[in-house]
């Protein structure tokens, strides 16, 4: 594996929805990157809740959006405009990792696992913090200058929507994977690449 000193000064920003399985794809991927490099990682909060408000949706979807709305709400309430990478990561965990639902106990499981108080789980039904999730994803929206989903990755100031991943990579894929994002990041010329993708992500750890 190449050694930490491949990828020096490199700040990166996520902005996510937790309930997005594509976002916890990308974040285990950025968060092994950092374990092996000298990446700093920094979490902020975006909402599909927010971002689809004024689009139709069959019901399977908009039980969907109103997780989202509920966990938007939690975060707010824990953690407001900080870094909530240590939340998102067990919150992630139980959703995406172990299939679970959104409920008042996973919740509150989640908090108390980051020292977090278990009684901000009453926020997640809590309309006053709808405004608080609405500027937070607003800043993603600023961020990236358009309007983009989840995840929002900046890289040394540079936005993209994505990148989106369809495994995630072993350790050292997860490296090399990186520094090729970071070169085409540093270009000013790039602009965006995609190929077709199809099904879900496999949320499944890939073996070292």
């Amino acid at each position: 594996m190449r050694g930490k000193d491949t990828m020096t000064d490199t700040d990166v920003k996520i902005y996510g929805d937790p309930i997005c399985p594509f976002t916890w794809v990308t974040s285990r991927w950025l968060t092994s990157a950092a374990e092996h490099s000298d990446v700093r990682v920094t979490w902020r909060l975006m909402s599909l809740a927010v971002l689809n408000e004024d689009q139709d949706a069959d019901d399977a979807q908009a039980a969907r959006l109103q997780t989202s709305r509920r966990i938007g709400r939690l975060v707010a309430a824990a953690t407001g405009t900080e870094d909530f990478g240590e939340l998102y990561t067990a919150l992630g965990r139980r959703l995406h990792a172990e299939g679970n639902e959104l409920t008042d106990e996973l919740a509150r499981e989640a908090l108390s696992e980051c020292g977090l108080e278990p009684s901000l789980v009453s926020a997640m039904d809590d309309e006053s913090w709808d405004d608080a999730v609405r500027a937070a994803h607003q800043r993603s929206q600023d961020a990236l200058g358009d309007s983009g989903g989840s995840p929002i990755t900046v890289v040394n100031g540079r936005a993209f929507f994505g990148p989106v991943l369809t495994e995630i990579p072993a350790p050292e894929e997860a490296v090399r994977l990186f520094g090729g994002f970071t070169a085409l990041a540093s270009s000013p010329a790039f602009a965006q690449v995609e190929r077709p993708k199809s099904g879900p992500p496999n949320m499944h750890e890939t073996p070292a």
